[in-house]
């Protein structure tokens, strides 16, 4: 399984991937040109990730990459079938290239207090809860809390040395990119 960076020409399999149903209970819903704004700018990389038929599987957008604090922020990560492993691989991959190649002090996200699966898969991989955005989303016309979490340099560092063989493989296969970009 491997991440590619995605490109202009990714974005109607972006926007479709997050029209999704269960993306939409989830995800903020950008338009084309929003996504084609920041995907083009300096502060976020997009990343796609698809199926060996070749169609779209997942996508992940990381922002902050402009400003010097250190912080990364995951600002989405959609997967178009949860619930198959397909989603810890690649957030597996994605702490390794926030860290390791992005040079990350700081990983955060928020999730909808709700989003139980999504909250225990973040928690899994070594983010810690911080707290909550009280009404800070809103969705259908209600507003919901976003609950904030993040993973640290130095956490991320203790787990890869004393996860299992399994984890640091992920790891250190998610550099090189040489072959096509598919989900397997």
């Amino acid at each position: 399984m491997l991440l590619c960076r995605a490109t202009i020409n990714d974005i109607p399999d972006i926007v479709a991937l997050e029209r999704l149903d269960e993306s939409q209970r989830y995800v903020g819903q950008w338009l084309e040109d929003r996504h084609g704004a920041v995907l083009s700018g300096a502060d976020a990389r997009y990343y796609l990730c698809t199926a060996e038929d070749g169609s779209p599987a997942a996508y992940v957008i990381l922002r902050g990459l402009a400003d010097s604090s250190g912080s990364v922020e995951l600002k989405r990560f959609v997967v178009a079938a949860p619930g198959n492993g397909l989603g810890r691989r690649i957030l597996s991959e994605v702490l390794h290239i926030a860290f390791e190649e992005l040079r990350a002090h700081r990983f955060f996200l928020d999730v909808y207090d709700d989003n139980a699966r999504a909250r225990h898969l973040y928690e899994s991989l070594g983010f810690k809860y911080e707290g909550t955005m009280r009404q800070a989303a809103q969705r259908k016309g209600v507003w919901h809390d976003l609950c904030l979490m993040s993973i640290l340099e130095d956490e991320y560092a203790a787990r890869l040395q004393s996860a299992s063989g399994s984890v640091r493989q992920i790891a250190s296969n998610s550099s090189p990119r040489k072959k096509a970009c598919v989900a397997k």
